[in-house]
């Protein structure tokens, strides 16, 4: 099955007209927001796109030839990382185009890989005390103006409804772009006194931020994520809970995804719109650009000042709440994808792979199939009641080659083969998808329960590690000690971090952004020990190094 890539697909479905239907509700954009023309999703790409003459299916939309070829087909890393992320994630069947520009429909696959996320934060958050609500998607867009820099930030990619049930709305609504603002409206009714604090909620929702230029799971209109809200009495909780969140975050990436992600303080340019600090945590993906993956904010009194959100402190006063919000989104699936995979496609660390080991039965003749299924069923409930995630393909349309190729290509991290060499011998043979080729592959695997059971958990184990160390590795490797502005240029120039002492205004900052295309990825909380330095730029002196950057 030839699965033609996201790249091809994107100009098909722009180029065919898609009839939408009626619904009660009018969107009305921003004049800002200029229609999309019938270009590529991802428009961040410089890939040149070709058209594909797509037949129409029976409700006229325009569906590429997914039937027609053979084989998948994925671009080379090196030829081209956006043609070859769009075709991992084709391939893959992590995602496919939604009928509205610059949308996705996260398939069954790119979706497990979701819920895993899901299923270790959402632990993490409750045992941190916090607990799940829902707030509506709908925000009268008077809230949104009620913190200036909120609403200047987010103005542009604000989608608004101005018409319901047929008529013209008393109010606008804007599609949820995050939630500090009902939130604190909300907060303002249930807050009344110190007895009430802290309170802290998290919630898992879409988002919808009408972006400009899009590019699956990075970035796209709309998107999912958890985004966690507290109030507290004390500005020093709100900054604790602020780095508690952006720790949690940090542990997740290395320990979870094995990306090493640089955990930091952003820039006054760069902190989030009504925030008094923003922390993130920044990661280097394949093609050596900056993701970032999670972010923690500090709001200080900026909110809650503008929503009156107060209570009566233990000595009888009115104060003003102090808080945080905090979110990881669908984005990290991205990140997974552009920081592990490889030119035969994903490459998914165990601790978060929907499908932990793939066990494909070898047989020729029609007598051997009975004994290879059977201990191809035996071993998968082995390992399953071992709490190890396996799935058997027994498929009769594909070659047991096809199979490997296809398994390596969705990322599954370990593969079992049995023939009927192996089921005499009561063995099995192992292979690392991190490890191409015969290194490794290993031989004489005991059937036997405990062995083989011992032996794939240690495997897996050592597949996490090893992508993390990879990971780490090319991080180091890309990241340039720079000293002055030429040195910065010199290393931004080759595609590389450029880590230096920054002390210079917002207005040098946009100078390096301007004549570089890179930005203050962050300050990171590992500071150089030493001598005092010199700001790169000014030559001033500096307390911190910043970490530069091209971005996604």
């Amino acid at each position: 099955l030839r699965i033609p890539s996201l790249t091809s697909l994107s100009s098909a479905a722009a180029a065919a007209s898609v009839p939408l239907r009626q619904f009660p509700l009018q969107v009305n954009l921003p004049h800002a927001v200029r229609r999309f023309s019938a270009v590529n999703f991802s428009a961040q790409s410089n890939t040149v796109e070709k058209e594909v003459n797509s037949p129409a299916t029976e409700d006229g939309s325009s569906r590429a030839k997914f039937q027609q070829d053979k084989d998948p087909v994925i671009t080379p890393r090196s030829q081209d990382f956006n043609a070859w992320y769009l075709d991992v994630i084709a391939n893959a069947e992590l995602a496919d185009y939604g009928p509205v520009r610059g949308t996705m429909v996260i398939r069954p696959y790119g979706y497990a890989i979701w819920e895993a996320i899901q299923e270790y934060l959402n632990k993490k958050f409750k045992e941190t005390g916090h607990s799940n609500v829902y707030f509506p998607q709908f925000i009268p867009y008077s809230f949104i103006e009620k913190e200036a820099s909120h609403v200047e930030g987010f103005s542009p990619e604000l989608a608004l409804v101005t018409i319901g049930g047929g008529k013209e709305l008393e109010e606008k609504l804007v599609v949820r772009p995050t939630s500090e603002t009902i939130v604190n409206h909300m907060f303002t009714q249930w807050i009344h006194s110190y007895r009430d604090l802290p309170l802290m909620i998290n919630q898992w929702v879409n988002v919808t931020r009408w972006e400009m230029r899009t590019k699956p799971f990075v970035r796209t209109l709309e998107f999912l994520w958890q985004e966690g809200h507290t109030a507290h009495a004390t500005q020093d909780e709100a900054e604790k809970e602020a780095l508690q969140m952006i720790d949690m975050y940090t542990k997740f990436a290395f320990e979870q995804a094995a990306i090493p992600v640089i955990p930091g303080r952003k820039s006054k340019v760069e902190t989030f719109a009504g925030a008094s600090k923003t922390y993130t945590i920044e990661a280097m993906m394949g093609d050596r650009k900056a993701l970032q993956a999670g972010t923690s904010h500090n709001l200080g009194q900026n909110f809650s000042r503008a929503f009156e959100t107060q209570f009566t402190d233990e000595n009888g006063q009115r104060q003003h709440v102090w808080q945080t919000s905090w979110a990881i989104s669908t984005r990290f699936v991205g990140g997974i994808i552009m920081t592990h995979g490889d030119d035969a496609g994903l490459m998914l660390p165990p601790n978060l792979a929907p499908i932990q080991v793939i066990i494909v039965p070898i047989w020729k003749k029609e007598d051997e199939r009975v004994g290879v299924l059977a201990a191809a069923s035996t071993v998968k409930a082995t390992l399953q009641a071992a709490g190890i995630k396996v799935k058997v393909d027994d498929s009769e349309q594909r070659t047991p080659g096809w199979k490997f190729n296809f398994w390596e290509m969705k990322g599954v991290p370990l593969r079992i083969e049995i023939g009927p060499r192996d089921v005499s011998n009561k063995s099995v043979v192992v292979s690392r998808r991190d490890v191409p080729g015969k290194q490794g592959k290993v031989f004489g695997i005991s059937m036997e329960s405990s062995v083989v059971v011992d032996y794939v958990k240690t495997k897996l184990a050592e597949v996490q590690s090893s992508l993390l160390k990879a990971a780490v590795s090319f991080r180091d490797s890309n990241i340039v000690d720079v000293s002055s502005y030429e040195e910065l240029k010199q290393a931004i120039g080759e595609g590389k971090w450029a880590r230096g002492p920054w002390s210079a205004s917002d207005e040098e900052e946009a100078r390096v952004k301007e004549e570089t295309g890179a930005t203050i990825r962050c300050f990171p909380f590992e500071q150089p020990e030493g001598t005092k330095k010199k700001c790169l730029m000014t030559g001033n002196p500096a307390d911190e190094v910043a970490v530069f950057a091209k971005s996604y």
